[in-house]
């Protein structure tokens, strides 16, 4: 099975490129919306937190988000303790999705922040979802009914999508300027014929 993985920065597209992918009958991981998951019910998870940050980081058998957010954004250095937390665990449930899927050619693993979580090393190949950085502020602040000023510091806080571009093994292109289905299906093509080397 080839593992593909889709990043990108925010308002790039990586979603869409996910939903055609899927369509083309490729099964796609979210890891931003597992690793959600995993806080909330991987006991393993739970028991880590709960030692980091005591008994308040779960109430009522739910996870206090406000708490272990306002943890997370005081100090860069909390944000590596939790990653050490959730990460390894999303990649052994990636693990187990993939072992999962049977008579399957291609798998995806869709991810914001794949090179920060170490992730690119649990696929063979990533491709980078690329948009101009103008566009990717105008679909975010619409997306999210956020201000030009909160989406601009939330693209700060991830890695450069230049130097994502740099590190990705394919581009695609999402800024209407080429259309994105012969795009994949020469990313596809090349993984299946055997001529793609990392």
């Amino acid at each position: 099975m080839i593992k593909i993985a889709v990043t990108g920065g925010i308002g790039s597209g990586k979603s869409y490129i996910s939903h055609l992918l899927e369509e083309m009958n490729i099964p796609v991981y979210n890891a931003d919306v597992e690793a959600k998951r995993l806080t909330s019910t991987d006991p393993g998870i739970r028991r880590e937190l709960v030692a980091l940050l005591g008994e308040e980081v779960y109430q009522d058998g739910m996870l206090n988000k406000p708490f272990l957010a306002s943890y997370l954004f005081s100090d860069p250095e909390h944000v590596k303790q939790i990653n050490a937390i959730i990460h390894p665990r999303v990649k052994e449930d990636f693990a187990r999705w993939v072992l999962s899927l049977n008579d399957c050619e291609v798998a995806g693993m869709e991810s914001a922040i794949l090179y920060e979580a170490g992730f690119e090393h649990t696929v063979d190949a990533v491709v980078m979802v690329y948009a101009p950085l103008e566009l990717r502020v105008e679909r975010a602040m619409k997306r999210d009914n956020a201000t030009e000023q909160q989406v601009r510091a939330r693209m700060a806080a991830q890695l450069d999508d230049e130097e994502k571009r740099r590190r990705a093994d394919f581009t695609v292109l999402n800024d209407g300027s080429q259309p994105l289905i012969p795009q994949l299906n020469n990313v596809i093509e090349q993984l299946k014929s055997g001529k793609f080397i990392q």
